[in-house]
């Protein structure tokens, strides 16, 4: 079923190969971007849409009929709990009030446990962990994808899912992080569902269905 996804986080290294790959499916893609600069940029990226606006203040605008959405958003370290943990939790209570239900968090390794990981990301995995909790305890269909370390690398399709594969494990192409959540968006069984991905050797469908089957 073709759906309008919302894609929070859109001009971030993840959110454009989202936009990619939603620009290459039957989904309609709708890019959220914080400046009118950034617009042309992202229909050049393959957003059917795209609309400016603030994660931290009002975005009902953005939601209007959309289906589901995809938070790849982030503050690169400069804002982890006004963008990573606030934006997101607005945009969470913004989908509640408009309706939207389909919710894909794109979470990180380690934030089940802030306090284990190096004391640089213990911020950030606490804004995580505080994100995907009120996710949680939220109404809506959801399903948190945890990656470890991303790097630029080209994406080959191929992914290591678990449930507690460990901070320090391995690493993961940008790109096969934001085909997971692509992916994962299509999955009804995923609802509910917060998982770990690396780098691996299982081609991504096969290894959500494995989440799916347990």
């Amino acid at each position: 079923m073709t759906q309008t996804v919302l894609i929070a986080g859109a001009h971030g290294q993840v959110g454009q190969h989202v936009t990619a790959i939603l620009g290459e499916s039957d989904h309609e893609g709708r890019a959220i971007v914080r400046d009118d600069d950034q617009v042309a940029e992202m229909e050049a990226q393959g957003a059917d849409e795209t609309v400016v606006a603030d994660l931290t203040e009002t975005v009902s605008h953005a939601l209007e009929g959309c289906d589901s959405i995809i938070f790849a958003a982030g503050s690169g370290g400069n804002d982890v709990y006004g963008v990573d943990r606030d934006g997101a939790i607005n945009l969470i209570e913004t989908a509640e009030e408009a309706g939207v239900d389909r919710f894909v968090m794109l979470s990180s390794m380690g934030a089940d446990d802030p306090e284990s990981g190096p004391d640089a990301l213990e911020d950030y995995l606490t804004a995580k962990a505080e994100a995907d909790e009120y996710l949680r305890q939220s109404g809506l269909e959801y399903t948190i994808v945890r990656p470890g370390e991303l790097t630029n690398d080209s994406g080959v399709g191929t992914i290591e899912v678990g449930d507690d594969i460990g901070l320090d494990a391995g690493d993961i192409p940008r790109e096969d992080v934001a085909r997971t959540l692509v992916i994962a968006l299509e999955h009804d069984e995923l609802v509910g569902e917060t998982f770990e991905i690396l780098s691996g050797d299982e081609p991504i469908e096969e290894a959500l269905e494995t989440i799916a089957a347990n």
